[in-house]
């Protein structure tokens, strides 16, 4: 008699900005893969997935945080974060940083083909057909440029958020365009970043949506921010937040400067 399969081990990279920022983000996230069936572990030694230092030419860090991630999430069936950007940086770069390394290059791919984007993976690798949450009012959602570009993020979300009870999407202009975060490219060209996501908030008004929903942190910090000083009152918060029915916790805020 075959033994019956346990549930497949998830180890949850929860981000730096949620760590840091948004808690309720990472037990949003947990929730909803326990929910999909699987088993979540969250180890506690996790730090960046180096992308910081891979955007600014820094292969030495970016290669000694990479190595660190690895060992600590490669014995697990499936690594899911709740970023795009993150989740990218562990699926598409770690393997260019370890490319020609005959110790790390495979050990590298194995660990790469099993990292998926939070909602990519309820969808298209647990086929989870529904959420049970609910929602009275109106979201518009931004497709985060990492997600939609490097992992094909765009139409896993919006199937999710159409089975929350009492939810209506409004479709924003221009919801695929950058928003102007970028990473250390709101800090190195300000201007043009506040530029972009002045279009951006924009856009998100002329839904007249109740809330902004996204899959990325800096993302959401960086609109909730613009939001917040333009006098807005369109909530702010991931996606996971909606999609677990946690949305308790106070909207995202961002900076008030």
């Amino acid at each position: 008699m075959t033994a019956p399969r346990s549930r497949p081990r998830v180890g949850l990279f929860a981000t730096c900005l949620v760590d840091l920022f948004r808690p309720n983000v990472g037990f949003s996230a947990a929730k909803l893969i326990e929910d999909a069936g699987c088993e979540v572990h969250v180890p506690m030694a996790q730090t960046c997935c180096g992308q910081p230092a891979y955007n600014s030419g820094d292969r030495k860090d970016t290669r000694a945080l990479a190595i660190q991630v690895i060992e600590l999430f490669e014995g697990y069936d499936y690594v899911v974060a709740p970023s795009g950007s993150c989740a990218a940086m562990l699926k598409h770069h770690y393997p260019e940083v370890f490319k020609g390394d005959v110790k790390w290059e495979e050990r590298c791919r194995r660990f790469s083909d099993k990292v998926f984007e939070l909602v990519s993976f309820l969808t298209d690798v647990m086929f989870v057909p529904k959420v049970d949450a609910a929602f009275q009012g109106s979201v518009t959602y931004h497709d985060s440029c990492s997600g939609l570009r490097e992992l094909g993020v765009q139409k896993q979300p919006r199937s999710l958020l159409a089975t929350v009870e009492g939810l209506e999407l409004k479709e924003m202009a221009g919801s695929d365009v950058c928003c102007g975060f970028g990473g250390t490219f709101c800090v190195k060209y300000s201007d043009i970043s506040g530029t972009i996501v002045s279009k951006k908030t924009a856009n998100i008004m002329e839904t007249g949506a109740d809330m902004l929903l996204a899959g990325d942190m800096g993302c959401l910090m960086n609109m909730a921010g613009k939001l917040k000083r333009e006098g807005s009152t369109v909530e702010v918060r991931h996606v996971a937040e909606v999609l677990a029915g946690m949305t308790d916790a106070k909207p995202i805020a961002g900076s008030a400067k």
